[in-house]
């Protein structure tokens, strides 16, 4: 079959009519596809843009149905976004408040009927998110059945720097305002100029100053509170301030209530704004330092006239003022001052007139000094110049940096210091040594000064008087160890009267232990007292038995003289006869005896020599207390004839197992009975032998005096007290009736001192228990 061309032809146009509809098609799908990805990439960043945006929307429809992201939801502190939006209440605990919900269903609905928009701000429970919800009708293409369109903002952050900037602000007015008040209440006068430098404000000082009615009329009349001073007025000193950009200062005189007054001015440029300047008055502070500098120039001619050197330096160590006193302790030049020398140079000066210390390094030693500026204490020196001058140097630092420099020649001071502390010690060890006891009390009742006798005296440690305690614990410590602790008052009334009452009194008191005390208060120069003690036991003791015994003694005093003189004869007979005897007996002339009839005859030849040297002391006794001792003197050298004395009782000294030391002048010669000497000092050495124990030590001394000589036969045994002694001084005494005699120490002692006395000189016995005795010969 053929096919005609014309049927080709439409063929082919209709083929080729499917294939550009075909293409056309495909084109447009292709299209359509691109447009719906793009939509959807559109749809998608426009989600994600909401899901960034700081503000969240939420759509309300008129059922109360809400749809919202659930970023909303966790700003409203939900889990999930609710379906109604009754539901944005939650538990109870987080959402909104049930009025907070009903408030938003209010403003919904009211937009809903109305159209119109709302705002409101609300915090959800459980949640620091402050959120602002800005609310309107939807728009149909949104919502065409007149839903209402909500935005949720997050302002958090927003709200609190808004509370910050409105406390800024508030902080702001309030010190704003108490700076106006601060400036209206300031003593003084403050204003302000404008940059047509006129006055725009004043302060009530101002007003007053100017003596005007108010602040409106001095702006208004431009009254000026300094006058034109040096040809510029106060307007232009002010341009000047703003011209030069920093405060002008100066002082000038103004009339202030009507009298003229020193003000200090300061005009104070406060940029573009204006020009502030304030007043402040210095009138008082002018006539301080007018007095200050009649004061100062008072002051160094004051200074003038003291003997202490005073020397002032400025905070440049200058030096501004020296006073003659210190002219001349430093033998400083006269115009030292004026050329205002350094410290340091007036050290050189001063070291080439040889008036300050000797030191190795000198330019050292000075920069030491200079550290005396900077010191925030006094400082103090001793300063020893090569000429033997003492100087007493103070360095005071003053607040503005100088230095008050004192210089005290303190040599005389010194040598009275020193000869102050040689009579203190003197007087101390005087006190020491004397044999009354003596304590100084003050006026306020403590105890100063005492020796050492004074606390044995009233049996006292001395330890308690180391704290110089009050008159009342002395007294406590003193009361028991009296015999009748009611004395005390006594001895209270006896201080009082020397320190306070300035009057002498005396008193006893009596110890428990025995002993028998006389003290006397005495008033001093000085204000003290001085309590003076004296240990009368002794002497007590014996006045009381003398007036005992004196007329005893009186009475057999007689007696004894003639009892002795007559019988001592008669004794000497019979002794004779049996000493005879008894010697005739040892030596065999009546035949041999036997060995036990020997000893016999022996002792009794001893015996009778002992009664015959008794006899003997008591004739030589007798005799002496009648003044009938025969003496028969001649020449004596005391060395040897003592060194005899001591070698006749050499066995007795050893086997004793003492040491015994004698020592004196060999060429002493002096006129004595050597039988009735030797005797006298026999009975002392016999004594100081029997007293002393073993080890023990004996010193026989003799000494060349002026008057004649002294021989001193000490020990150091057990000594006596002085009731001992005086018994032992005494020897023999008449009994009660009168009839005979008795014997109480022994008859050494007594006539030791009869013929010691008999010879023209003297007996002293010092003796103390438990130390020893000491006897003390004194020949002329």
């Amino acid at each position: 079959m053929d096919i005609s061309p014309a049927i080709l032809v439409l063929v082919g146009l209709l083929l080729a009519g499917w294939t550009v509809a075909a293409g056309w098609m495909m084109l447009r799908a292709s299209a359509q596809v691109q447009a719906a990805e793009t939509t959807r990439k559109s749809a998608r960043r426009l989600a994600r843009m909401i899901e960034e945006a700081p503000a969240v929307p939420m759509l309300v429809r008129t059922d109360g149905r809400i749809e919202g992201p659930d970023r909303l939801a966790r700003w409203f502190g939900l889990e999930r976004m609710p379906e109604f939006i009754s539901e944005l209440s939650g538990s109870g605990v987080h959402g909104l408040s049930e009025n907070q919900v009903e408030q938003l269903t209010a403003a919904v609905r009211r937009t809903q009927r109305t159209a119109a928009p709302f705002h409101l701000a609300m915090t959800p429970r459980g949640s620091l998110k402050a959120l602002a919800m800005k609310g309107g009708l939807a728009d149909p293409s949104v919502s065409p059945s007149g839903a209402a369109l909500i935005w949720v903002f997050d302002f958090t952050e927003t709200e609190g720097e808004l509370a910050l900037l409105r406390d800024e602000a508030t902080r702001a007015r309030q010190d704003f305002g108490a700076l106006v008040g601060l400036i209206e209440a300031a003593p003084m006068p403050m204003w302000f100029r404008g940059p047509d430098l006129k006055l725009r404000l004043v302060n009530r000082a101002y007003v007053t100053a100017v003596g005007a009615e108010s602040p409106d009329a001095v702006v208004a009349d431009q009254v000026e509170l300094v006058e034109t001073s040096k040809g510029m007025t106060a307007a232009e000193v002010a341009s000047q301030a703003r011209e030069q950009r920093q405060p002008v200062e100066r002082i000038v005189a103004a009339t202030i209530n009507g009298a003229r007054r020193s003000l200090r001015v300061t005009d104070l440029p406060l940029g573009s704004e204006g020009i502030a300047g304030y007043a402040v008055d210095i009138e008082e502070m002018e006539e301080q330092a007018r007095e200050f500098r009649a004061f100062r120039e008072v002051q160094r001619s004051m200074l003038d006239q003291l003997s202490i050197g005073v020397a002032q330096f400025d905070a440049r160590r200058r030096l501004t003022f020296a006073n003659q006193p210190f002219h001349r302790v430093f033998a400083l030049p006269p115009g030292i001052v004026n050329d205002r020398t350094g410290f340091e140079q007036m050290l050189m000066v001063a070291r080439e007139n040889g008036k300050v210390p000797e030191v190795r390094d000198f330019p050292a030693w000075r920069q030491e000094l200079t550290a005396w500026f900077v010191s925030d204490e006094t400082r103090r020196e001793d300063w020893p110049l090569p000429d033997s001058t003492h100087l007493s140097i103070v360095a005071q630092p003053m607040p503005d940096g100088g230095l008050v420099m004192f210089a005290e020649d303190r040599t005389e001071q010194l040598a009275l210091s020193a000869t102050r502390d040689t009579l203190l010690r003197t007087r101390a060890a005087t006190f020491d040594n004397l044999f009354e006891a003596l304590a100084v009390f003050a006026p306020d009742g403590h105890i100063e000064l005492w020796n050492r006798s004074f606390s044995s005296a009233w049996g006292l440690e001395p330890e308690v008087l180391d704290g110089h305690p009050q008159a009342e614990d002395l007294l406590a410590a003193i009361e028991r160890n009296l015999a009748d602790p009611e004395r005390i008052d006594a001895l209270n009334q006896v201080i009082r009267a020397a320190t306070l009452d300035r009057k002498k009194q005396s008193g006893v008191a009596e110890l428990n232990d025995g002993r028998t005390l006389d003290y006397a208060g005495v008033p001093l120069p000085d204000g003290n007292g001085l309590l003076i003690v004296l240990d009368v036991t002794a002497s007590r003791q014996a006045e009381e038995a003398l007036r005992e015994r004196n007329r005893a003694l009186e009475e057999a005093d007689a007696v004894m003289t003639r009892f002795l003189a007559n019988m001592s004869y008669e004794f000497r007979t019979p002794l004779t006869s049996i000493g005879g005897f008894a010697e005739l007996l040892s030596s065999g002339m009546a035949g041999d005896l036997p060995p036990q009839a020997r000893e016999y005859a022996e002792a009794i030849a001893a015996s009778v020599g002992k009664l015959t040297e008794q006899v003997e002391n008591v004739l030589d006794l007798s005799q002496s207390e009648a003044g009938l001792m025969p003496l028969n003197k001649s020449r004596l050298d005391l060395l040897p004839f003592l060194t005899e004395l001591v070698r006749q009782r050499e066995s007795m000294i050893v086997e004793s197992g003492l040491r015994l030391d004698l020592r004196g002048d060999s060429g002493r010669r002096i006129e004595a009975d050597p039988q009735q000497l030797r005797r006298a000092i026999g009975h002392l050495l016999d004594n100081a032998i029997a007293a002393t124990p073993r080890g023990g030590r004996i010193q026989i001394l003799i000494n060349r005096k002026s008057e004649g000589t002294e021989v001193v036969i000490a020990d150091n045994g057990r000594g006596m007290n002085q009731s001992e002694l005086a018994r032992a001084l005494e020897g023999i005494r008449p009994t009660s009736d009168g009839r005979g005699f008795e014997r109480r120490q022994g008859l050494g002692i007594p006539l030791a001192r009869q013929l010691v006395e008999a010879h023209g000189g003297a007996l002293d016995i010092q003796t103390r228990k438990g130390v020893g005795t000491t006897a003390t010969i004194r020949l002329p």
